[in-house]
């Protein structure tokens, strides 16, 4: 992105906090306030802000592709901006509508999973890349370099995501209930 240029990849919110008490009464005046319980009902999500830091440079733009021509990379993954494999899955939660609270799910189940690594895999079971597909070629029907490029193993469990348990914290509730989504 240029200088300049902002845009908000995740949305922040403000965490929250519900209290409950006991409060005893003396002839219908309220004489003690006692704290029975204070739990977290909503966490806390840090906005996260992509910065433009780049400066135009004069260029003669690459001539269109023909009809001929096509994409070398082998993936039907969106094109993304690059980046961490972490802000890769945020921009492409975002345009599905994930921001917020649900890339926060996708967060804790992808770094539980695989610490956003598209190359981990699970020694036991075989399960493989950022979204532990398994069997791992699984993720060949978002693109065919599923085994090295983290949009394609993104895009692919982003789709596994939609499908069973339709968002991100579907599949987080999921996984904290059963051990694996």
């Amino acid at each position: 992105m240029l200088r300049g240029q902002r845009r908000v990849v995740t949305e922040g919110r403000d965490g929250e906090r519900a209290a409950t008490y006991r409060v005893h009464y003396r002839a219908g005046e309220e004489i003690e306030r006692e704290l029975v319980a204070d739990v977290e009902v909503g966490e806390r999500v840090d906005e996260v802000v992509r910065v433009g830091t780049a400066t135009p440079r004069p260029t003669t733009p690459p001539p269109a592709p023909t009809t001929a021509e096509s994409d070398s990379s082998g993936s039907d993954a969106p094109q993304v901006s690059g980046g961490s494999p972490k802000a890769i899955g945020a921009e492409l939660a975002a345009a599905r509508g994930w921001g917020g609270n649900e890339f926060s799910c996708l967060d804790r189940l992808w770094t539980r999973e695989s610490n956003w690594n598209p190359r981990a895999q699970n020694p036991s079971s075989g399960a493989y890349g950022i979204p532990q597909s398994l069997p791992a070629s699984k993720m060949a029907a978002a693109g065919a370099d599923w085994r090295t490029n983290p949009a394609t193993q993104i895009t692919w469990g982003l789709n596994y995501i939609a499908g069973r348990y339709g968002t991100p914290c579907g599949a987080w509730a999921h996984s904290q209930r059963v051990g694996w989504y």
